[in-house]
């Protein structure tokens, strides 16, 4: 395994983490609890040391199972969870980073987890109506108390970023990015560079386009399946996108790699303090997607995908349009 920096947090951790949402809700069926766990098992076999979780994941249970599952190996791994949305009756129905609540969900997860500190604590969304300042001085509160070590923010601007980092060093940002969301390029990771702070991409994989398995004939259960509403996921969308996935297809074949490899390696190239989140709810997945570590994207290589992304005109909003669109 290949080892990153996350910024000057001083965190260290695998060059790939593994996104644990959909081992309990997200894109399908949750699996049983000892499926879940062989497969958070395997992922520590290989190498992965960073491993990224929530509350609202469930709600609930996918805490529990990352909890159960890397109880014997907790001292060995980071371990990142989340705040943030209010939660009425198992749904989310609005965002909540009170301070008093910040704490309440913290303490929560630390049982959740089965564990006495929390690596990496994240806002999972910012609270238009709590002050950044105050957020993050109830974080600041729990890193002196030891219940949590650094924390970071999801989905948040460059404003929102620097108020945060001015009152207690930001660890990580965690803002969707991949070759078809291209939005924190213009800003975020510029900011990031500045501050030394460390960038997560959530959804690194298109949730799940970007594996070149998807087409205008995929259905989605609207029950289980939250690309049944994603804007990026209509049939129209899918067809229109298509090209991207041409793209990743022909760069695979001359790469003896597979697309969902291509689209890691390109991530991981653009910076050496991105440590991209596929989810990853199968042990085949783990297997297809570490082996982007060691995947050579040269500087032609990447010149010539930027110019050929430059041809193709994405469809469809992105993906977090929508409070709901918690896709990890």
């Amino acid at each position: 395994m290949k080892y990153r920096q996350l910024g000057q947090s001083g965190l260290t951790v695998s060059a790939l983490g593994m996104g644990a949402m959909n081992l309990s809700f997200g894109t399908g069926k949750a699996v049983d609890e000892t499926t879940g766990i062989n497969v958070l098992h395997a992922a520590v076999d290989r190498g992965i040391t960073f491993f990224d979780t929530a509350e609202s994941y469930g709600p609930y249970t996918n805490e529990k199972l990352v909890g159960k599952a890397l109880r014997p190996y907790r001292d060995k791994l980071i371990i990142a969870t989340k705040f943030g949305f209010k939660l009425e009756n198992g749904n989310i129905t609005g965002v909540d980073s009170r301070p008093e609540n910040i704490r309440a969900v913290a303490e929560a997860s630390l049982m959740s987890l089965k564990t006495d500190y929390i690596d990496l604590f994240y806002q999972h969304r910012v609270d238009p109506n709590v002050p950044i300042e105050d957020v993050v001085g109830m974080l600041k509160d729990l890193i002196q108390e030891g219940k949590i070590r650094h924390y970071g923010l999801s989905e948040a601007g460059t404003e929102t970023i620097r108020r945060a980092h001015a009152v207690h060093p930001v660890a990580v940002v965690q803002n969707q990015y991949s070759l078809w969301t291209r939005e924190p390029e213009a800003q975020v990771l510029p900011l990031c560079e500045e501050l030394g702070i460390g960038f997560v991409p959530w959804g690194p994989l298109g949730t799940g386009f970007l594996a070149g398995n998807i087409d205008t004939t995929t259905t989605f259960d609207s029950d289980t399946d939250l690309r049944a509403n994603f804007p990026r996921f209509t049939p129209e969308a899918i067809k229109a996108n298509m090209p991207l996935i041409d793209m990743l297809r022909d760069i695979a074949a001359s790469k003896q790699a597979t697309p969902v490899q291509v689209a890691l390696a390109w991530l991981l190239a653009q910076k050496t303090w991105i440590v991209p989140i596929p989810g990853m709810d199968k042990v085949a997945y783990i297997e297809d997607n570490l082996k982007a570590i060691d995947l050579t994207l040269t500087q032609t290589d990447l010149a010539d995908m930027n110019t050929l992304m430059s041809k193709i005109r994405i469809q469809g909003g992105r993906l977090d349009d929508g409070l709901l669109s918690l896709s990890e």
